[in-house]
């Protein structure tokens, strides 16, 4: 009985120390040798087997001839077979856990494995200079800031005045009350030119309606590559089964509906090109609504441009809104002007396009924008957090550090979007204590060597879709809450040269952050230099 049960330990043995996760070969993640290493497995998994039944088989001979022995013998036989089991269950858990998981390739490690590249915590930064970078942004911040809202918001107000004016109202969109989000609204804006992003929700005229079809729908068509985005139908009265039975049924000459009158039937005769649809579809189309919007613009600028004294351009002509707005002084204020469409009675928002998106998205997906909740959290979070806490200069030296690098090397695929949303989720992992102005440089040390391990990863979740540890107090909806996270360096595993480009661009803008900080900063020690980080930034 003993020999049998020695048996089972030297063969349990055999297979731990023969287990390739254990000692497994130098450059196993290659493809080919991945296919060797798999047929060794199972090979020697059948040999396991054989050599399993066998002892089974021959214990259970010698268990039948020894029915009266000791039941303290009986006991060990159970302990030592269930122990062999759960041995050999846990090496083929194991198994499927190797051959299931997915391998990166050698060439990305190599990425980051190059001679030179550096961790953030290998960089040397300057307590002083940076508390003297950052009282420079915080001074910009309150002198300039709060005076480009008040006129870009005045001039907002004006211009989507006139264009409703000249707007038809039974036949094009009507427009709504702007909303200001990003960077300006949020109170981080760090580089220049001083940019306002403003989104302005837009309805179809009646009796037509906007139905939502998101990609985390249980009944979604949306293909995966198309996660976040959603197609938006225009729908009339009557055409579906949630709208007003009136329209579908014949109620008499004698019966009125309470919700419509007579003539909106005669008000449904719009083709959907005039609802800026796609072509032979009934799917609102992000192109024709730039189109219409950029017409609508210039004619209402047109009706106003005599009572202001400075010159506005379209800076992007594939970009409905996207202003610049010119003064005498050769000051420049520039306004994306972005038309949206809100998703029922919350704040999240279909755009036609993103000012500093990298990534396209073809009609009829429109991407959904969480902005408003973000700003929301963001002004959540602050409250807990000490007085002259570092978090906005984190994500303001990150922002500064970015665009001084992307001047130097070029643009990537990482955007202030990614850098804010790496803030955003320290935020909420963080005891709120650790903000202190006091702790600015360890801070600023796990931004980025969170955005490190993102990129090493190829994976950064937004922030708030599938989330559990956002605050309920922000009241983002309940289908976005449970969706399943989205990766927002999604591209990165699609697109190799991109995903190696922005490795290296990340790695040089720690390599040069001393250099740019320090480079920035020795005007502040001189009150009267103040304009020349102004004019740098």
């Amino acid at each position: 009985m003993q020999g049998a049960i020695a048996r089972v330990c030297v063969v349990v043995a055999a297979a731990i120390l023969n287990h390739p996760l254990l000692f497994p070969q130098e450059n196993t993640t290659l493809p080919e040798q991945d296919e060797e290493l798999m047929a060794r497995m199972r090979e020697h998994e059948e040999r396991l087997e054989m050599e399993q039944a066998r002892l089974e088989e021959e214990l259970s001979q010698m268990d039948s001839k020894q029915e009266e022995s000791s039941s303290e013998d009986g006991y060990s036989w159970y302990f030592w077979s269930t122990l062999s089991f759960v041995i050999f269950f846990t090496i083929e858990m194991c198994r499927v856990d190797f051959a299931e998981s997915e391998i990166r390739p050698v060439e990305d490690e190599d990425v980051f494995s190059e001679s030179g590249s550096i961790t953030p915590r290998m960089m040397v930064l300057d307590k002083d200079i940076l508390s003297n970078f950052c009282d420079k942004c915080t001074y910009a911040a309150a002198h300039e800031n709060w005076r480009v809202r008040e006129f870009v918001e005045g001039f907002a107000d004006d211009l989507l005045e006139s264009l409703r004016s000249v707007c038809d109202r039974e036949v094009d969109m009507e427009v709504g009350d702007f909303v200001g989000i990003g960077s300006m609204f949020e109170s981080w804006k760090v580089c220049k030119p001083l940019m306002c992003d403003l989104v302005v929700p837009f309805s179809p005229p009646d009796p037509h309606s906007f139905q939502y079809h998101l990609w985390c729908s249980p009944s979604s068509d949306i293909p995966p590559d198309m996660q976040g985005c959603g197609k938006i139908k225009v729908t009339r009265f009557g055409e579906n089964e949630e709208g007003c039975l009136c329209g579908s049924a014949n109620l008499g000459e004698d019966m009125l509906c309470l919700l419509h009158s007579r003539n909106d039937a005669l008000k449904a005769g719009h083709s959907p090109d005039e609802l800026l649809c796609s072509r032979n579809t009934h799917f609102l189309a992000k192109d024709q609504v730039m189109k219409w919007f950029q017409i609508s613009v210039t004619k209402a600028w047109g009706r106003i441009s005599h009572k202001y004294d400075f010159e506005v351009t379209f800076r992007n002509l594939d970009a409905a809104g996207a202003l610049k707005i010119r003064f005498r002084s050769g000051k420049v204020i520039v306004m994306n002007i972005i038309p949206v469409v809100q998703l029922e009675d919350t704040d999240a928002y279909f755009v036609s396009h993103f000012p500093s998106d990298c990534d396209s998205y073809p009609d009829p997906y429109w991407p959904l924008s969480f902005a408003v909740y973000e700003r929301n959290l963001l002004k959540h979070l602050a409250k807990r957090l000490p007085q002259n806490s570092c978090h906005l200069h984190c994500l303001q030296i990150v922002t500064f550090l970015h665009r001084k690098q992307s001047g130097l090397t070029g643009k990537s695929a990482l955007t202030n979007y990614h850098l804010k949303t790496a803030l955003l989720h320290l935020l909420l992992s963080k005891r709120p204590s650790a903000w202190g102005v006091e702790s600015m440089e360890h801070r600023l040390q796990d931004v980025l060597g969170f955005l490190q391990r993102s990129l090493q990863e190829k994976r950064l979740n937004h922030v708030l879709i599938g989330n559990s540890k956002v605050p309920k107090d922000v009241r983002v909806p309940e289908m976005i809450r449970k969706a399943e996270s989205i990766n927002l360096f999604r591209s990165l595993v699609l697109q190799r040269e991109l995903y190696t480009a922005t490795v290296r661009h990340f790695q040089e803008m720690l390599r040069n952050a001393p250099v740019l900080i320090q480079e920035y900063t020795p005007h502040l020690s001189n009150g009267g230099l103040h304009h020349s980080l102004d004019e740098s930034l």
